[in-house]
């Protein structure tokens, strides 16, 4: 499935037959960066609120590094005044939850049966919240990332959207030159940007790949 067509449908139905009310998007984020363009394209279309929930980053400053510049995105771009105002979310921060996750999986290599499961770790939350808050759409800035595998992440958020009882918000952000894009608003926000996912292995394999 082309998810970036699906998407292409779906805002331009809510163009032709937009009303009054804007849609309401939990927008699931895994850092600022991925989520610049992400917001960049949607704030137009949807009354956000950004969740950042990521226990998967294994170590607390960084953690804390990542979650401030995230705040501080979403400020600047407020600041700006175009389209609707973007609202953040900090959800738990709790390692522990992620490493009882990924308990006989530590050997898989990135974009394994590891990653999928962190995937559904947080979408899950996600969704939840999402159902919870009484949100219209919830979706994810994953998808954006090169290295992170879209048809998978999409194929968790269906699924949750159906437990859950709420609409999943297809996307294959970095279709369009959303991924470039995403680099050049890092540049110009100054955003950090990190080489590696968060996640104690994924650093780990970051560090042998730079050796």
């Amino acid at each position: 499935m082309n998810y970036q067509k699906e998407l292409d449908k779906l805002l331009l139905n809510l163009e032709q037959t937009g009303g009054e009310t804007v849609p309401r998007l939990f927008l699931h984020s895994c850092c600022a960066p991925c989520s610049s363009y992400v917001l960049e394209y949607l704030r137009t279309y949807f009354d956000i609120t950004v969740f950042y929930y990521n226990p998967n980053i294994s170590f607390e400053e960084e953690y804390g590094k990542r979650v401030e510049e995230q705040k501080r995105l979403i400020e600047a771009l407020n600041q700006e005044g175009v389209g609707h105002l973007i609202r953040v979310e900090e959800g738990d921060y709790d390692p522990d939850c992620f490493y009882r996750m990924a308990k006989g999986l530590e050997a898989c290599p990135e974009g394994g049966e590891r990653c999928f499961r962190c995937f559904d770790l947080r979408l899950r939350e996600t969704a939840k919240r999402a159902t919870q808050g009484g949100f219209d759409y919830f979706a994810t800035t994953l998808t954006i990332s090169p290295l992170k595998n879209a048809e998978k992440l999409n194929e968790i958020g269906q699924a949750l959207a159906s437990e859950y009882q709420i609409l999943w918000l297809p996307s294959d952000f970095k279709k369009r030159n959303g991924y470039k894009r995403s680099i050049e608003l890092s540049d110009i926000y100054g955003l950090y940007r990190q080489d590696y996912c968060g996640c104690a292995y994924s650093k780990a394999e970051r560090e042998r790949q730079k050796t």
